[in-house]
């Protein structure tokens, strides 16, 4: 039968969506009142959104996160964390990544950097931009394996490239001179073309010593610094610590 070349063909060309759905018209009643332009608009829709799902689900795979249940409308406004309701919702558009600018999440351990940036970056991904969530420690791991094994430049391709970066731990160790380069080779690429979420415990003052070489620590500190918006975090106690005694 003509349908049953058309459903094959379909699915020849990947549009499985478009497929189900069109068998089903063949073989309900409910769509016989409908006009050619209308079933052939709820055909197109199943595809297009089985397609989006699918790429939105690759793209939280992709990402990483470490907290996947992170939410921008979770987000804890206690007095005493002393953040803007009206800075993170501004941030939550994602206007920042059209822009190409940073954030920096400052605060303490445990005072919510890491739920925040993934928070953030969830919402990017639902605007459908690529990210990356790692720790350094992890980055530099990935980084020397892919070095020793002759992949360094595709590796670095991928974080110069995502269009979202988010770096937690930043700057938590003092790094080596060949870790300040690697990073360099990361954010030199990234500038004004991509954003980065960076996650530190310290303030923006404490980075050159943390980074080592002056030159280098000029080098990166000027590409980041200047195009970023700045989010401390306040609190005595530690959000873990806040959840736990909630529960």
């Amino acid at each position: 039968m003509l349908s049953d070349n058309t459903v094959l063909k379909m699915h020849d060309l990947r549009l499985n969506a478009m497929a189900e759905k069109f068998r089903e018209q063949l073989e309900s009643n409910q769509y016989i009142e409908l006009s050619f332009e209308e079933r052939i608009g709820i055909l197109v829709d199943a595809e297009w959104l089985t397609r989006r799902n699918a790429r939105m689900t690759r793209l939280i795979k992709t990402a990483n996160f470490s907290m996947g249940d992170a939410c921008v409308e979770n987000v804890d406004y206690h007095p005493d964390r002393e953040l803007s309701k009206s800075m993170i919702l501004k941030l939550a558009s994602c206007n920042y990544i059209q822009e190409s600018r940073n954030i920096l999440l400052l605060g303490a351990a445990g005072s919510g950097k890491t739920y925040l940036a993934n928070a953030f970056g969830l919402k990017a991904v639902q605007n459908f931009y690529s990210v990356k969530y790692i720790r350094l420690p992890e980055l530099f791991t990935e980084l020397a394996i892919s070095r020793s094994i002759g992949t360094m430049r595709k590796t670095l391709q991928q974080y110069q490239q995502v269009k979202l970066l988010i770096l937690d731990e930043w700057l938590l160790m003092p790094l080596r001179d060949s870790e300040s380069r690697d990073l360099l080779e990361i954010i030199e690429p990234r500038y004004r073309k991509a954003s980065t979420i960076f996650c530190s415990q310290l303030n923006v003052a404490g980075w050159h010593e943390k980074i080592g070489d002056t030159l280098l620590a000029d080098a990166i500190c000027d590409r980041i610094v200047h195009d970023s918006y700045t989010i401390k975090i306040g609190g005595k106690d530690s959000m873990r610590k806040r959840k736990g005694l909630c529960e």
